[in-house]
């Protein structure tokens, strides 16, 4: 139970953070920013990885969770306990944050601003890219070390910050389902979690045939 716990927490905060960040911009005229939106989803990531990384592993993340069972280095028996707990923290977080701001219209969902296509390219290549830098510093399935909170929020504040504008940036479900259904918003529930994982899984193939099969089958 000490692992769902940190997830569930640790996937709260993401959401929390980074989704209250989007709605407290709307709700103030700007005053945090797009860069700011993403520093916020990147430095929450970077501190709830250290803070959870060495329990559960701070996965945070339903398709992270999927890529490292793929990988073989996660049970799929503990899969859906897992993703349970991180939709938990996630519906949580945007039930606090509508209670908190009830005017706002989104809660932070992930939205397309342009084609359809396109923000699922965007997501597939943005979750494979991030499940990549993610395999490659981690121990087993544990995001932990001096470097994995480092890469891993860099790589999320750094998505954010260039796509963000176009897709959302979700290279998460549970930080898109949970606002999206949350507030009402339920025309792209499909999208976010499909080529997230999709994503995620791709990057599986590619982060063995680059760095080849990992030593440790950890958790």
């Amino acid at each position: 139970m000490r692992l769902y716990l940190a997830e569930f927490l640790g996937t709260f905060a993401l959401v929390f953070a980074g989704t209250g960040a989007i709605v407290i911009n709307q709700s103030t005229g700007g005053t945090i920013g797009h860069i700011g939106i993403a520093l916020v989803f990147g430095l929450i990531v970077l501190a709830m990885i250290y803070t959870f990384g060495d329990v559960s592993g701070a996965h945070l993340n339903p398709a992270v969770t999927l890529g490292f069972a793929v990988a073989g280095r996660f049970p799929w028996l503990s899969t859906p306990g897992y993703i349970a707990a991180q939709l938990g923290g996630a519906f949580f977080a945007s039930g606090t944050l509508s209670l908190l701001f009830p005017e706002n219209a989104t809660l932070g969902a992930t939205l397309p601003s342009g084609s359809v296509f396109q923000s699922f390219i965007l997501e597939v290549i943005l979750t494979a890219i991030l499940m990549f830098v993610i395999l490659s510093v981690s121990t087993g399935s544990k995001e932990k070390g001096i470097t994995a909170g480092i890469a891993i929020g860099a790589v999320v504040g750094l998505e954010a910050m260039f796509a963000g504008p176009v897709s959302g940036a979700s290279m998460n479900p549970a930080r898109s389902l949970a606002p999206a259904i949350r507030s009402g918003n339920f025309q792209y529930l499909w999208l976010y979690p499909l080529a997230t994982i999709l994503g995620a899984c791709l990057a599986v193939p590619l982060c063995k045939a680059v760095r080849g099969e990992p030593s440790d089958k950890a958790l």
